[in-house]
């Protein structure tokens, strides 16, 4: 009985149709594979990111806006939902969020107006934990100018500091400006970052004045080198100076990341929530007392004055405040150069989601 022969190509000197159609089968499989690991927030296993890391940029790590972030890290709760958190900083928020785009981290810890200013951009990024309904901010003004620069209508022809352009210090000054009758093109807007390069921009003249956080608003107060000019780390400042809440520090993340992860996005909101209940049930000295050494810069106490100084900004529930959002957006659609007239354009229910934390049961 004779062996059936195989069939023969219909292209002698060619691959094999099957050979060719296998082959190139692999290569779009290799290719999917390799994309899959470049762009993390498409992924939908482990904890969500590469390797099973799920990595959140926070603007300024050592900031008390942004105290949450590594206080669910130091109480073990990313640890507790199962999840490998990797906690990464950038000086400012402007530049967070770029690397959120870029997909080199799957969250931010930051404000949550980016959400809206890059929306205006094409991009669907929404805060999934709302964890303050005010800035956490003060405009400080040099001791030496303070007759001169008393408050914000007094801005113009000043050297005022934001952490940089485009970020959310920049939003809220040019807001406090125009509320005060003063044109953006009236005071010079400065990058004056945060921390030590903020504090050496108001000693070597660089800035009149300019929005800060704690610890650097407490040191300045201490020293004597500055004197809060405009209060945002309360309800009756931020209203008073922003005409409404002012939602602040938020978790945010890419919307398609969020749709492929709901596991993991309702894992970390369980963390971050149960840490704004920590923060609610106990004191400034006991939170202080939770932080890494070094953010105290070689003074605990000043540091847990910064802390007490605060911390109410946080809320206790991660909820975005319906209110908050909505003054937001009336905020940057008139101090926004990327939202003005924009307004009627803006989504505001594709910028945030309360569906995670509300299932936490905090």
């Amino acid at each position: 009985m004779r062996t059936p022969r195989t069939p023969r190509s219909p292209h002698p000197g060619r691959p094999h149709a099957r050979t060719r159609a296998a082959a190139a089968a692999l290569a779009a499989l290799t290719a999917l594979s390799l994309s899959a690991c470049r762009d993390s927030r498409g992924t939908s296993g482990g904890s969500g990111g590469s390797g099973g890391t799920v990595k959140i940029m926070v603007g300024g790590i050592d900031k008390v806006i942004y105290l949450p972030a590594k206080l669910t890290e130091r109480l073990g709760y990313f640890k507790e939902q199962g999840l490998t958190v990797q906690l990464l900083t950038e000086p400012a928020g402007a530049q967070a969020e770029n690397v959120l785009i870029s997909g080199d981290v799957q969250a931010v810890v930051g404000f949550y107006d980016h959400t809206i200013d890059l929306q205006t951009k094409g991009k669907c990024v929404q805060s999934v934990v709302q964890m303050a309904d005010v800035p956490g901010e003060a405009e400080m003004v040099a001791a030496g100018k303070a007759g001169r620069i008393g408050s914000p209508a007094a801005f113009k022809g000043a050297r005022l500091g934001v952490t940089s352009p485009g970020s959310s210090t920049d939003f809220i000054t040019r807001a406090l400006a125009v509320r005060n009758g003063v044109k953006t093109s009236d005071y010079t807007t400065v990058k004056a970052g945060a921390g030590p390069t903020f504090i050496s921009s108001l000693d070597n003249g660089g800035i009149d004045a300019g929005m800060t956080t704690d610890p650097t608003i407490a040191k300045l107060t201490a020293t004597g080198k500055a004197k809060v000019m405009v209060e945002m780390r309360t309800v009756e400042g931020t209203r008073a100076a922003l005409g409404g809440l002012y939602p602040s520090s938020s978790l945010y993340m890419d919307c398609a990341y969020v749709d492929a992860n709901a596991g993991t996005v309702g894992k970390l909101a369980a963390a971050f929530v149960k840490t704004l209940g920590w923060i609610k049930a106990h004191k400034p000295a006991e939170i202080a007392a939770q932080m890494p050494a070094d953010y105290a810069g070689g003074d605990p106490k000043l540091y847990e004055k910064a802390v007490s100084d605060s911390i109410s900004m946080f809320n206790g529930d991660g909820v975005m405040p319906a209110e908050g959002a909505a003054n937001v957006l009336e905020v940057l659609a008139q101090f926004s150069p990327n939202v003005q007239g924009k307004k009627d354009q803006i989504d505001l229910s594709k910028t945030y989601t309360t569906r995670f934390v509300t299932k936490t049961g905090q």
